[in-house]
């Protein structure tokens, strides 16, 4: 296309009329000898102070006895599987030694409602008072920091308490847990001793209490409240239970306006808290007819992940009282869904249940379950009576105890938690009865509950700050009790994926190769294109779907699925894709072909994935060098190593911890610590590499000693990498006078190896000609201090080849000043003053520094480097000139690229929720607040179980409610979405191209020329031809609209909601026992309420 493209453009320069020819003429043999002289002049600059030309002949002197060994990716992904599987079965073993104390412990122990014990409460260690006295529950509580646990003060020695505000630290059934529960404190420390790469270990009781070691102080919100609650995390519902395929049922008829529907709303948001990506749910609503509350799911249950719960509870809020109830409708389009699906072989295909919230029952409906339900009873039925009303509660209390579930009366907002949590001790009985302990393990997680996690979160690769974690349920094994299947709480600990993929090293995957995990659900556990966090003004904070993202929404290219099918189903096999990866923050695009490797890691619901890209990517560079000599030249000033890396194990004995990973090769190499454990095929390479480039040491040294500041000012630093994760570097200016200081430092992990990536200059070169340098302009938002950019990074790739296999070994380059390009540039962009003008129409001598002329260098991906207006420099050149990157990617020169980002976060216009009136007044908002104080505030008073009115802690909780329902933030929100947006591509066998852009009344010619040995391109425009007509050629990112259409938009989302991805259920099912008492199946509640929450209702009136 490019030639005949070129050919055409000429054609059309000849024909043109005379008028159009007249344009300013730009002569191509002119612009070709600027752009030869001026990469001519670049390559020698950048050839010298790099060092590449003597990196290359070192590595060429010693390919005779290199080895270059293909990897066997499938061998490769068993052996990293079959590690995993050691390492998490020493996890497992940790918890099920914890399980067993605590079963013991509680056999041991006798009920003592009159207990007194101290214990320490993890919000009060450490507290005095005016007296300087400790408080109580808060005695002296040793905590020094600890890098295990991510520089957290704790106390290796012994676990603390921590309770939820709205839980009494002084309740019987506290108090006799806690003391049982004492008996985990020396398991604790002996599983640490046994396996010092476990993190936290913890029990979370089914009475509120959860014990952690090492004990940290836990601290409250700015609220001062402590809402964290073990029963409400994944991993404690997981453990208590099997899958659950749900139907809620709430009441919405006009008995229900007011207090009742707020404590309903509620109800059912705790429920869903309760579900997870195991379980399936749908919501039904009754009054005069019953309806979906999402239309769209109608008929079916959805997947319990949290996209669906979190749109579930909008639809929620937005619930209004009116009408007559009919409930048995309700209850026989339940069943049906119930039972279609579970004849379908779909949804959990475990437990079944209904969750009836009603405000009473006129009958019993015996007629609707003897005709759906009985006699089997497959599908329990919960029922949650709202309000102070016992007029129909024995209705209520017996369909709940003869479909073996359970009946609880919610009075307050204060009694929801405890009340919905009862269902999960019913669910968990026949695995109780059964003592069948199934070890579960979560899908990926951010413990932001811990302190210092903001502080994490901005520390880390975000792909590694997930974790997972391994739990067990914790059983009653007193004879006494056993019908009834009384769940003591759940053990855990949890799993740093960071630990996990320290198993799959960086080196054995090749310069753009990773490791990937991913669940049963095909959701993402780890992987380095997983971006789980977002920024909300400075802050970095998780994506509310952080982690529900699907494999197919990372590797979208796998567009049938292939991929995420064959590995949910635990499959062992071998894939191979053409992929577009996105480099820079997805500025630029490698184009890869990748092969993966999959299969399962056993006794748990991961599978593993291993990926090498094709062609040098599947070679490992094997050399061999004396440990003599290679450890002379590792103890050179200017050699470092990817500390991320782990070339030695250097983080469970605590004397080497505060070694880095190059003090640690020395000390392994020298014998100096003969326990450390070290990778000797890694060290190997390490060695080889820092024999081979030792040379450049000295060379950069000459260079630097003899540089003359006058012609080479600009040129600051050099530097190499190897793919063993060696780092050289040397610098050309004081440190002080360096452009970039975050270039090869922490701060700027593209610069360095890390345990995600090789750096984006090594990357880039790798895929780039052998002997030809990469360009690469620092953008603004990354350049010291902002504004505009200020320099550029150079590198190229050196190559080996061993019987006809290349393999790339290093990467070397130079950072230099912007303002030395610029220099160059103009000075190359100038015909001399004694040019022969003889037969030259217009300009003469020509200069790029003439009005008529404009002159840019630009690189491979469009991005200016040079420009008359500095103000242009780092920008996307078609944003400049719309009219020439039109007319370049129309003639093939230029393509764009179409990318996918299926973690996206859009802006959301803010508007302020209120489901019944979304812009109420305030003049409407007063009256309807006197109108409710008149009629329903008596009754409102004697709904309220008045005990505890003025409990310090309720009322600390009852603030954050009010603070939570009222923090409303007057800007737009951000909310996960999926955008496309272009990338464009130069095309390198088009090297040289020109034209002219017919503008209305004028044309306006264009001359564009590759630069030799690099990836940069000199354009050369008319100024005199106004083409603005063109409009700019845009980069923004645009979120996925289907078509402009509202309900087709409408339909393909709900198509998308409804779909149903494969899966795989986890292996065990725990539903029914014959020994289940199931006439324990509840009564009314009577929990204490705090004051502050009688305020509630009119503050939800009021928003």
């Amino acid at each position: 296309m490019g030639p005949w493209a070129v050919s055409w453009m000429m054609l059309c320069l000849l024909c043109l009329p005379p008028w159009a020819r007249a344009q300013t003429k730009i002569p191509l043999e002119t612009v070709k000898s600027w752009a030869d002289a001026f990469g001519g002049e670049l390559y020698s600059i950048v050839t010298k102070y790099s060092g590449s030309l003597l990196l290359q002949k070192k590595y060429k002197d010693v390919e005779p006895t290199l080895k270059i060994k293909e990897v066997d990716g499938l061998e490769l992904v068993k052996k990293f599987s079959e590690q995993m599987e050691s390492m998490l079965r020493r996890k497992v073993e940790a918890v099920e030694r914890l399980v067993e104390a605590a079963e013991d412990a509680d056999l041991n122990h006798e009920y003592n409602s009159s207990l007194e014990f101290d214990y320490y409460n993890s919000l009060l260690i450490n507290d005095k008072d005016e007296n300087d006295n400790y408080v109580e529950l808060g005695d002296e509580f040793i905590l020094e920091p600890n890098e295990h646990f991510n520089n957290l003060l704790v106390n290796t020695t012994y676990s603390d308490i921590q309770l939820p505000t709205n839980v009494y630290n002084k309740d019987p059934d506290i108090l006799n847990g806690v003391y049982m529960s004492e008996a985990l404190n020396p398991v604790f420390v002996d599983n640490f001793e046994r396996d010092p790469t476990l993190t936290w270990q913890y029990f979370g009781s089914s009475t509120g209490f959860f014990r952690l070691y090492p004990g940290i102080k836990w601290l409250p919100d700015e609220n001062g409240v402590i809402s964290f609650d073990c029963r409400n995390r994944g991993w404690y519902i997981q453990a208590a239970t099997s899958p659950k395929d749900i139907v809620i049922i709430v009441d919405v008829s006009g008995s229900m306006k007011g207090l009742r529907m707020t404590i309903a709303k509620h109800t059912i948001v705790t429920i869903l808290d309760t579900l997870g990506e195991n379980d399936f749910v749908n919501i039904i609503a009754y009054n005069d007819y019953v309806h979906f509350i999402e239309p769209c799911f109608k008929g079916i249950l959805v997947q319990a992940d949290r996209d669906n719960r979190e749109h579930f509870k909008q639809l929620v809020e937005e619930l209004q009282a009116k009408g007559v109830g009919t409930v048995s409708k309700a209850l026989t389009e339940s069943f049906k869904i119930l039972r279609e699906f579970r004849d379908a072989g779909q949804g959990g295909l475990c437990n079944q249940a209904i969750m009836l919230i009603t405000d009473g029952a006129v009958e019993d409906y015996e007629a609707v379950f003897e005709k759906y339900n009985w006699p089997d009873r497959k599908v329990r039925v919960f029922t949650y009576l709202i309000g102070r009303e016992v007029t129909f509660a024995p209705n209520v209390k017996w369909i709940a105890c003869n479909n073996k579930g359970y009946y609880t009366q919610i009075s307050t907002l204060a009694d929801v938690q405890e009340n919905v949590m009862e269902y999960l001790h019913v669910l968990s009985r026949p695995m109780v009865i059964n003592h069948d302990h199934d070890i579960i393990w979560t899908e990926a997680y951010m413990d932001s509950a811990l302190p210092q996690s903001e502080e994490l979160f901005a520390s880390q690769a975000q792909s590694l700050l997930l974790m997972t974690t391994v739990a067990m349920p914790v059983f009653s094994k007193k004879n006494e009790t056993r019908s009834h299947g009384i769940l003591l709480g759940v053990v855990g600990s949890d799993v740093p994926l960071r630990e996990l993929l320290k198993l799959a090293p960086r080196y054995k995957l090749g310069v753009h190769g990773y490791a990937f995990l991913n669940t049963n659900n095909g959701y993402i556990l780890s992987h380095p294109d997983l971006r789980p966090l977002y920024k909300e003004g400075k802050k970095l904070k998780p994506k509310p779907n952080y982690n529900s993202v699907d494999l197919s929404e990372v590797e979208w290219e796998d567009q049938d699925e292939i991929l995420r099918s064959a590995m949910i189903n635990g499959e062992t096999g071998y894939l191979s894709m053409d992929v577009k990866v996105p480099v820079d923050k997805g500025k630029r695009v490698l184009f890869l072909t990748n092969d993966y490797f999959f299969t399962d890691i056993s006794g748990t619901p991961f599978s593993l994935g291993v990926v090498l890209s094709r062609g040098h990517g599947e070679y490992i560079l094997l050399g061999n060098t004396s440990v003599e000599e290679g450890l002379h030249d590792l103890l050179q000033p200017d050699l470092s190593l990817a500390n991320e890396w782990i070339y030695c194990i250097t983080d469970i004995d605590p004397d080497h911890r505060k070694l880095s990973q190059l003090e640690a090769v020395i000390r392994f190499l020298t014998g100096e610590e003969p326990d450390l454990e070290c990778d000797e095929e890694l060290v190997q390479e390490v060695l080889f590499d820092a024999v081979v480039t030792a040379p450049m040491e000295a060379y950069w040294t000459t260079l630097a000693l003899n540089m003359s500041l006058d012609t080479e000012a600009g040129i600051e630093m050099a530097f190499l990498g190897t793919r063993a994760g060696l780092m050289r570097s040397a610098l050309y200016v004081g440190s002080e006078k360096i452009s970039n200081k975050k270039f090869l430092t922490q701060k700027d992990k593209e610069s360095i190896f890390t345990m995600d990536h090789f750096p984006l200059w090594y990357r880039r070169a790798a895929e780039h000609p052998p002997g030809s340098f990469i360009y690469s302009i620092v953008s603004e938002d990354e350049s010291e201090g902002g504004g505009l950019p200020k320099v550029v990074t150079v590198s190229t790739a050196v190559s080996v080849s061993v019987d006809g296999k290349m393999g790339i070994a290093a990467a070397v380059g130079v950072q230099i000043k912007l303002d030395l390009l610029q220099r160059k540039f103009w000075m190359a962009m100038q015909q001399p003053n004694d040019t022969d003008c003889s037969g030259f129409d217009g300009a003469c001598p020509l200069s790029c520094q003439d009005d008529i002329l404009n002159c840019f260098l630009i690189d491979n991906n469009g991005f200016i480097l040079v420009s008359k207006i500095p103000e242009e420099t780092g920008k996307f050149f078609g944003a400049v000139d719309g009219s020439v990157m039109t007319q370049l990617l129309n003639m093939g020169m230029f393509r764009r690229v179409t990318m996918y980002d299926y973690q996206a976060m859009c802006k959301v216009p803010y508007h302020h929720h209120s489901g019944a009136r979304p812009l109420l007044s305030p003049i409407y908002a007063f009256v309807a607040a006197v109108k409710w104080l008149i009629s329903d505030f008596l009754i409102f008073l004697l709904e309220f179980n008045m005990s505890s009115f003025w409990h310090s802690d309720n009322l600390a909780d009852a603030k954050a409610v009010f603070h939570h329902s009222h923090r409303h933030k007057k800007h737009d929100t951000l909310q996960p979405c999926d955008t496309e947006y272009p990338v464009f591509v130069y095309e390198p066998a088009i090297k040289e191209t020109n034209g002219l852009i017919d503008c209305g009344d004028c044309q306006k010619m264009f001359v564009a020329q590759q630069i030799i040995s690099s990836n940069l391109l000199l354009l050369v425009t008319d100024t005199v031809c106004d083409c603005s007509i063109f409009p700019p050629v845009p980069m923004d990112a645009k979120e996925v609209k289907f078509l402009n259409s509202p309900a087709h938009n409408a339909s393909v989302k709900c198509e998308r909601m409804r779909s149903q991805k494969l899966r795989r259920r986890p292996d065990s099912c725990h539903a029914f026992h014959p020994e289940e008492n199931a006439q324990d199946c509840g009564g009314a509640a009577g929990i204490s309420v705090c004051a502050a929450l009688l305020l509630l209702p009119l503050v939800l009136l009021l928003r």
